[in-house]
């Protein structure tokens, strides 16, 4: 274990800029670990560490949950880990992605609807949007 170049947690949080309770977070979950304690025992990591967390971190901006990129991370370290199961987790989290849009989209026309109701012109008790809202569920 080479600790000649291994960093205490608040040198990494700021290398990959995360603060440092997300790393412990993250070294409860198993995502990450220490490679060492120093003599004052505080958590030392290496390379290995860091590069464990920009996968994280390009993880999460896709929108993998936690659970999802530890599996990605085992599967990326695992011999023989099949590439078949990291496309079943992304294509799960592109269902995922394509709904919300589905949502939104959806949102956009009924917003969109709104703002076409209403001049934005006099009192609010009269506004179609307020209305709208107002209104009760139809049966």
């Amino acid at each position: 274990m080479d600790t000649a170049r291994a960093v205490r947690i608040g040198a990494l949080a700021h290398r990959v800029g995360v603060a440092t309770e997300t790393l412990r977070y993250y070294e409860r979950l198993g995502l990450i670990a220490p490679i060492a304690r120093s003599a004052a025992n505080y958590r030392l990591y290496g390379e290995v560490a860091e590069r464990r967390l920009l996968f994280i971190r390009r993880a999460q901006a896709l929108g993998f949950s936690l659970e999802d990129i530890g599996e990605l991370l085992s599967l990326h370290h695992r011999a023989g880990a099949r590439a078949a199961e990291a496309r079943r987790i992304t294509e799960a989290r592109l269902r995922e992605v394509e709904a919300k849009i589905r949502d939104l989209e959806r949102m956009r026309r009924g917003l969109a609807e709104f703002t076409a109701s209403c001049s934005g012109e006099g009192p609010a008790a009269e506004c179609p949007i307020l209305a709208s809202l107002a209104a009760p569920e139809p049966k």
